[in-house]
């Protein structure tokens, strides 16, 4: 029986079931290190997956030509036991393209706080 959770669920169970998964492709003890480098590579993808609340903060001004217009949306949530506040940078289709910051904190007050004074 194979079972699956949904990864944008805002729970502390997403970077055990991570593990849990790299754990069976690729062994035990490696599924840890392994996380870790992948939550770091897709930072923006994990974190906008698993916003609690959104709010938009106004049109993205990049240096570079873009086809799309982007936008800032500040990002409250938790993720790995951790409440974090993250400013998003989003396309129209609401695809994450990068961060322009992340703060973490202890508890959901202390983040929502934060999200609430994000501009």
């Amino acid at each position: 029986m194979t079972m699956f959770q949904p990864i944008g669920a805002a729970s502390d169970r997403v970077m055990a079931t991570l593990v849990a998964g790299l754990e069976i492709e690729f062994g035990r003890g490696a599924g840890e290190a392994l996380a870790a480098r992948f939550l770091d590579a897709e930072e923006s993808d994990f974190l906008w997956d698993a916003r609690a609340s959104e709010r938009w903060l106004g049109a993205y001004e990049s240096n570079e030509e873009e086809d799309f217009e982007l936008d800032r949306m500040a990002i409250v949530g938790r993720l790995d036991g951790r409440w974090f506040v993250a400013v998003c940078i989003i396309d129209g289709d609401g695809n994450p393209h990068g961060l322009m910051g992340r703060r973490s904190f202890k508890n959901e007050r202390q983040a929502r706080e934060a999200f609430a004074a994000t501009h």
